[in-house]
């Protein structure tokens, strides 16, 4: 047990909390047991939590004599980001009747640009039956591992007979419009997931009557060096059954809209944003039973550091449904929750994102690019509700009072003019404390524009 200084010297640490009780070297790696509490009380130790746990390694080249021997500036090091505390969970029995169905892109060449969100439309053959998903889980073609950042799989609107075949960017011109209306989440993974599966009474209902045939696979690739010609055949894997479950599950998101009018000043080392599903939303759209929340993905682009959504009921903080206090980007597992939550009809779900944007120069506006960012936790929950989506913003027009508060307090003149996009308004705003100082107390107090809305993206009134 040990702690090691600015310097990178390791030193011994005066209260041992940490006890090896065996290691192994295999040909895999090498392999540490070991016994420790959670929280040591000692301000020199690591409080191990739920969330994601940043394992730093060294690998030495021979034994040493002691820890003063150790430059940890010179060994070889390496980064596992895990999550060390997982729900004790089994993994339920797969029933004898799975099938298995492939949700792939279609040898594509990835654009070569940053950010490039992919779309693809998928069928389900004529007079397939309901069946519910009890499982999914990546293929993620050889090579490309860093290159896919995330992937979903949307059922379409039953309201049209018949989808375009299409394949290309989902911002393309080219895109039929129909599309829009494939919102409704089957399956998402993100960098770091490993397989996902249903809780034994409830799985996620596809196929049937009353239920589209056509799918849309949406892949995010995000492509930073900018390489040209790499080909992509990555998806998702559904494992179904026809033998259904008591329950059929559903995907909810909370949080905050994409929008540019949530923003972040650059050089902030935690900057909060937060998003509402209020209790006007749920008490429209809940079930008078309620519904149970079993598993949470929470969701940020490169600037978040925390991420928590908490139960609140009569006014008052109830439970935290999931919180990552070290969230990664780079880590975005979809969890089990070690309790069931139960959300009814009047409560409110609060999530809340921390973010560092030091090493920016830019304000950081609300948005899909991944320099822009998202606050987001998809919560997965039976039985399934007509609410898919329960998020907040801040009310635009406040924020349009805000620019003209900073024209008015600032020699610096913010372009008002109707025809100036709010992310070119806030790369105006000179960021000094006082401008930093209003925003945020924006964020805390205005009016909130409530998005509580269908899987047909149609709003509840």
């Amino acid at each position: 047990d040990a702690w090691s200084d600015g310097k990178g010297q390791l030193h011994m640490d005066s209260q041992q909390d940490y006890q090896l009780l065996g290691a192994r070297r295999a040909t895999e790696g090498l392999y540490l047991l070991f016994r420790r509490a959670f929280s040591t009380c000692d301000p020199k130790d690591y409080l191990i939590e739920d969330g994601t746990v940043h394992l730093i390694y060294g690998i030495l080249e021979k034994p040493v004599h002691s820890l003063q021997a150790i430059n940890i500036s010179a060994i070889h090091r390496g980064l596992q980001r895990v999550q060390l505390l997982k729900p004790n969970i089994t993994i339920p029995e797969l029933p004898s009747d799975m099938k298995i169905m492939n949700i792939m892109a279609p040898d594509v060449v990835i654009p070569s640009e940053e950010t490039t969100y992919w779309c693809y439309m998928a069928e389900l053959p004529d007079g397939f039956p309901k069946h519910h998903i009890i499982m999914y889980e990546p293929v993620i073609t050889a090579g490309n591992e860093a290159l896919v950042h995330h992937m979903e799989v949307f059922q379409c609107a039953t309201k049209f007979d018949s989808f375009p075949h299409y394949n290309g960017p989902c911002n393309s011109k080219m895109k039929p419009e129909r599309l829009n209306y494939c919102r409704h989440v089957l399956a998402a993974w993100a960098m770091g997931a490993q397989a996902f599966y249903y809780p034994e009474e409830a799985g996620l209902a596809f196929g049937g009557p009353g239920s589209s045939k056509y799918l849309r696979l949406e892949i995010h690739y995000h492509n930073p060096l900018v390489f040209k010609g790499r080909r992509d055949s990555s998806g998702i894997r559904l494992y179904y059954t026809a033998t259904l479950r008591r329950y059929d599950a559903g995907i909810m998101e909370l949080g905050l809209v994409y929008t540019p009018v949530m923003a972040i000043p650059p050089g902030e080392d935690s900057f909060v944003l937060t998003g509402y599903c209020t209790d006007k939303c749920t008490q429209l759209a809940l079930p008078a039973a309620g519904i149970r929340i079993f598993a949470s993905q929470l969701h940020t682009h490169l600037a978040g550091r925390k991420v928590v959504t908490v139960l609140s009921r009569d006014g008052r903080e109830r439970q935290v449904v999931n919180a990552d206090n070290h969230y990664s980007p780079h880590f975005q597992e979809i969890r089990m929750l070690k309790e069931v939550v139960a959300v009814f009809p009047g409560d409110e779900l609060i999530t809340t994102c921390t973010y560092n944007t030091e090493q920016r120069s830019q304000a950081t506006v609300g948005g899909f690019g991944i320099l822009e960012e998202m606050c987001v936790n998809y919560v997965h929950y039976y039985p399934q509700t007509q609410l898919e989506l329960c998020k907040s913003a801040v009310d635009p027009g406040y924020l349009h009072r805000y620019f003209n508060l900073v024209n008015r307090f600032n020699d610096e003149e913010v372009c008002m003019c109707p025809q100036v996009s709010v992310p070119e308004q806030f790369s105006s705003v000179p960021w000094n404390t006082f401008n930093r100082d209003v925003l945020k107390s924006l964020y805390g107090f205005a009016p909130i524009s409530m998005h509580c809305n269908k899987s047909s993206a149609v709003r509840f009134p």
